[in-house]
């Protein structure tokens, strides 16, 4: 009997864990400006977060966007503490992705900490987001 509740409350808090799990954090206008740069305010680029950072500006009509998100969602767990993933749908959010010149999806914001960010646009594959992440936000696995 015993043996069966710690088999239980094992696998409960197996399950717990990964219900936890980072996953990609969506933003609209205002929480954009809070957390991540004020567009509207700001003259020179300022990002405001504590982590480097991934943009993905896309739309829920997309084939490519909708290819990405389930790499977007493992690379939010992967590298979970050390990089933080924002997604912005631009049909939703459209002053946002005005403001950022978002004239195809997906687009792919990178945000180092130090630096001025870089935009990639496109479905890539997993492995060009990791490259992305150790040249250009400097994070290693």
């Amino acid at each position: 009997m015993i043996k069966k509740i710690f088999s239980l409350l094992f696998v409960l808090v197996s399950l717990a864990s990964i219900t936890n799990a980072q996953k990609p954090i969506h933003l609209d206008e205002a929480t954009f400006k809070k957390e991540v740069f004020d567009y509207e305010n700001a003259t020179e680029w300022k990002y405001l977060g504590d982590k480097p950072a991934i943009i993905d500006f896309y739309a829920d009509w997309c084939g490519p966007c909708k290819r990405i998100a389930p790499i977007m969602e493992e690379l939010a767990e992967e590298y979970e503490g050390k990089i933080v993933i924002y997604k912005v749908n631009t049909d939703n959010n459209r002053n946002l992705a005005s403001a950022f010149g978002i004239q195809s999806i997906p687009s792919i914001l990178f945000i180092p900490m130090q630096g001025k960010p870089t935009m990639g646009q496109g479905a890539y594959p997993k492995e060009t987001f990791e490259k992305a992440i150790k040249d250009i936000l400097k994070v290693e696995k």
